[in-house]
């Protein structure tokens, strides 16, 4: 005989597993349940988008394979953005700009006393990069979203999709800037800096943003329920070990350094070797010392010297000045401090040898980031409910997740990469990995909906 109890129980079998400790009270309905457990993006749909919004900032006539310049703040920017907030109304949402020029979305929840679930991404690139860091993220978020809407199935707690502006830094020389407006970390000083002959103020301005009133772009502590965020992995660890789907356990530290080092310029053809004071020698010397000092203890700490100018930067000129980064990214800040004063030491060094001057100043910090370990378990079901195997790992990139971090629980998904190869036009995650990362975005969403995140 089919009672109740055996046919609730065979419902449960169906739904996405969340561990007991974490079920919230009254408990969500089984009927309900069963109706998320069949749910699954489109595909298709979502492919369709992704290689829409690849027009925007692509190389002339090229293709999706070679990649994407979307430069935050930049002509190809806007349209992409513009694009996005089609597509965001196209799904039933009506999407907002707040101060910092992040695009927000809300749909409403069944209980709207309950604070949202926040989940998204960016859509800003680097120069000559790739079609899915960001991207995916963010057009899956919409597209489950769609899938809601088009099912007409509720959730619990209100969704926000977000996309976030610059979180790739490339302009201004500091990343994650839509979020860290949101977390209270955008300093008034930062809207005075200029990049290519453009004021910070400006560029807000022309994405639709309101720098007048940045501080009303913040949120408090505990004003959504979490944050999850789907991302490409950007590094080679799940395609080697053959696994879709990588739960974050944490975002390293980021500290950008600016040098500049001054010699001086002269004759390069009646200037005895002796006698000059090459600052391009010296920054190659400095480069170098970075890689040592980095590689000169056991660690997953990398240390990067990726932009350079030299002045005057003439075949028959000695450099007088060159200016030039140093990144440093681990998951201690102490080790980052400690390799940082291994740098200075040497490059006082460098500087005496050379005869020179080198002077290191902090452009940028952004502090590492724990996922919560309950959003962790809401990714995992989903993950298990999908049949997908999973592994936790630290993400060696910086993302909008870790200043969401400082306000709430915050997690994210990664999916392979393939080659480890990313901020690249061969950039390039396979269709299906897609699918399965947006996939487990949906359900680790209704699975935190019906958890208590504060366990």
């Amino acid at each position: 005989m089919l009672t109740r109890r055996v046919f609730l129980g065979a419902l449960a079998t169906l739904a996405i597993p969340v561990p007991r400790r974490h079920w919230p009270s009254p408990l969500w309905r089984a009927r309900s349940q069963v109706e998320l457990a069949a749910l699954r993006i489109d595909a298709t749909r979502l492919r369709h988008t992704l290689e829409s919004l690849s027009q925007f900032g692509r190389p002339a006539n090229g293709s999706f394979a070679d990649g994407v310049s979307r430069l935050a703040y930049s002509d190809a920017d806007v349209q992409g953005r513009a694009y996005v907030l089609d597509l965001i109304k196209s799904v039933g949402l009506s999407p907002r700009l707040d101060p910092a020029g992040n695009i927000l979305a809300r749909r409403d929840g069944a209980d709207a006393s309950l604070p949202p679930i926040v989940f998204g991404s960016h859509i800003d690139s680097v120069p000559n990069g790739g079609n899915f860091d960001g991207d995916l993220g963010s057009l899956s978020a919409i597209e489950a979203v769609r899938l809601l809407n088009e099912r007409k199935i509720a959730t619990r707690h209100p969704l926000e999709v977000v996309v976030w502006a610059n979180e790739e830094g490339v302009a201004f020389n500091n990343g994650l800037c839509g979020s860290r407006a949101v977390a209270g970390k955008l300093p008034p000083e930062e809207l005075e800096h200029v990049y290519n002959g453009v004021k910070k103020t400006d560029a807000i301005r022309k994405i639709g943003g309101d720098p007048t009133r940045i501080p009303d772009a913040r949120r408090s502590p505990g004003s959504f329920h979490c944050y999850v965020e789907l991302h490409i992995e950007q590094g080679g660890t799940l395609e080697k070990t053959g696994i879709p789907i990588g739960v974050v356990e944490g975002i390293v530290a980021i500290d950008r350094y600016d040098a500049v080092i001054r010699g001086m310029a002269n004759h390069a053809g009646t200037t005895p070797m002796p006698d000059r004071h090459d600052a391009l020698i010296a920054a190659a010397q400095l480069t170098l010392a970075v890689r040592e000092i980095v590689t000169s203890e056991p660690g997953r700490q990398v240390g990067t010297v990726g932009h350079l100018e030299v002045v005057p930067n003439a075949p028959n000129v000695i450099p007088g000045v060159v200016r030039h980064t140093i990144e440093l990214r681990d998951l201690s800040a102490s080790k980052l401090e400690r390799l940082a004063q291994a740098v200075r030491d040497r490059a006082r060094q460098i500087a005496a040898a050379t005869g020179t001057t080198i002077d290191l100043t902090l452009a940028s910090h952004h502090e590492a980031a724990t996922a919560s370990p309950v959003v962790q378990d809401a990714i995992e079901a989903a993950a298990d409910h999908l049949r997908l195997a999973h592994q936790r790992l630290p993400s060696g990139a910086g993302h909008d997740a870790q200043s969401m971090a400082q306000l709430g629980p915050m997690a994210m998904i990664f999916v392979p990469s393939i080659g480890g190869i990313s901020h690249s036009p061969r950039e390039l995650t396979s269709w299906d990995d897609c699918a399965r990362g947006a996939n487990a975005l949906l359900h680790a969403v209704l699975a935190a909906d019906r958890m208590d995140v504060r366990s």
